[in-house]
């Protein structure tokens, strides 16, 4: 087993500041709390003005919508203020979910007997093509939503034909992507409606504001369609081989075709692959060293190709892997640390102990390994852990033992929880638990890092 050594300094960990997280969402906060106060003020006293909250519903979620395009437009400097573009991500759907709902309240409100023919056709058009995205955002999640004496009715009905049918479509995510793909034009459709049949318009600064929010959505929207791709560094690639590691999992490497591709341990990827019924795009993270000539991947059975990805893809079929994503790195925490993995979570994690150097990572770091039966790649990471002495591995099988919780982590490494900080990768479930658990127990949240790889 070939170990990169590159990271050998020893630096302090100090930890993370809550700011670097607060700066994304301040902004947002910010800009529609000055957009309501611009409209209020600018309020027209023309008793033809239609029921204003209604029109200010509409217009705020257009603002909202045109924030949502931003955030995915594939550019650093804007991911930079979210703390990756995973939180970016996250922060999208937020705000689009309730742009999305604003403008069902408008639409709810509001009815202007002038309007033109077209423009409320186009609202309805742009209203329906975003609630779909809407609820097809939400039903994966439906666990999170569901209320607990509910659940299992629910997942008996889910077990039916006809709901397996419906929970493949949804759950695709070539489908969902492509569908995405049409957010902005939905948004283009109410934004013209919003032009030509709101009545308040009479007021030059509230036309013009509502002009430059959804013309700077839709700015961003169309350079991410048309331009992002010429910009964005990819490298060749191509399946070397491709190997189970678990019942639901695989393990693929990949070696390069040309240039090398360059990322820090611990970051994910956006990879295109090839395989028997065509290509596939998924943010994996990577397993390997950045220092290795190969990239390796852990692919978990977590949705329609990612369940089937051993059968349909082989060696020698092509794959292209675009510029690195992801904030996840160890240097960001304290001398005290925790890793907690699930399942093929424990891919940063060893990205990590193949690219350092005994003696350069924290005081103490306990790895908590959680896996449903044998966990994967189990003993290649004991051997890791073997070359720290700073690193102390607890492995937990779901099936015979007590599910991984905080207060059980809390009580195994001990210490005061303010000088603690954790990594947390696995199901979004587990992770969201953990988390709470962490915090709860006097982890600052600051110092509670997580990647969200569902970047739907």
């Amino acid at each position: 087993m070939t170990v990169d050594t590159r990271l050998t300094h020893r630096r302090p960990y100090r930890g993370s500041h809550l700011a670097t997280r607060l700066v994304g969402p301040l902004t947002i906060a910010a800009l529609v709390v000055v957009f309501a106060v611009l409209w209020v003020l600018a309020r027209p006293t023309d008793p033809a003005a239609v029921s204003f909250p209604g029109q200010l519903a509409g217009a705020e979620g257009v603002l909202l919508l045109s924030i949502g395009l931003v955030l995915i437009s594939t550019l650093q400097a804007v991911e930079g203020y979210f703390d990756g573009v995973d939180k970016a991500a996250v922060w999208h759907r937020r705000v689009a979910i309730t742009g999305t709902i604003l403008i069902g309240i408008h639409i709810a409100t509001t009815g202007n007997p002038n309007a033109t023919n077209l423009g409320p056709t186009l609202g309805t058009i742009g209203i329906v093509g975003l609630a779909t995205l809407t609820v097809w955002a939400i039903a994966p999640r439906w666990r999170s939503i569901t209320p607990r004496p509910l659940r299992e009715p629910v997942l008996r009905l889910m077990e039916t034909r006809v709901a397996d049918v419906v929970n493949r479509w949804v759950g695709s995510y070539g489908l969902w992507r492509g569908f995405h793909r049409l957010t902005g034009l939905f948004l283009a459709f109410g934004f013209v409606h919003g032009v030509m049949d709101s009545t308040l318009f009479g007021s030059q600064l509230l036309r013009w504001s509502y002009l430059v929010v959804g013309g700077i959505g839709l700015a961003f929207y169309l350079y991410r369609e048309l331009l992002a791709r010429h910009f964005a560094r990819t490298h060749d690639y191509q399946v070397e081989s491709v190997r189970p590691i678990h019942d639901s999992a695989v393990e693929i490497w990949l070696r390069p075709l040309g240039r090398r591709f360059g990322f820090r341990a611990g970051q994910f990827a956006l990879v295109n692959l090839e395989a028997k019924d065509g290509w596939h795009r998924h943010p994996f993270t990577i397993a390997s060293a950045p220092a290795e000539s190969k990239v390796r991947i852990t692919v978990g059975a977590v949705g329609d190709f990612t369940s089937s990805i051993g059968d349909l893809v082989e060696p020698g079929m092509p794959a292209v892997i675009s510029s690195p994503k992801g904030h996840f790195d160890y240097c960001r925490g304290t001398e005290r640390q925790v890793w907690v993995a699930g399942g093929i979570g424990i891919a940063p994690f060893l990205s990590w102990l193949r690219s350092v150097r005994p003696g350069a990572l924290p005081h103490r770091v306990d790895l908590f390994y959680s896996a449903r039966g044998p966990a994967p790649l189990a003993e290649e990471v004991a051997e890791l852990v073997g070359l720290h002495e700073e690193l102390h591995l607890h492995l937990t099988d779901t099936l015979g033992d007590p599910r991984l919780t905080g207060e059980a982590i809390m009580a195994t490494v001990g210490g005061a929880p303010r000088e603690l900080s954790a990594f947390l990768c696995g199901p979004e479930a587990m992770v969201n638990a953990l988390q709470k658990d962490l915090v709860r127990g006097g982890v600052k949240p600051a110092n509670v890092h997580r990647e969200y790889y569902n970047l739907r």
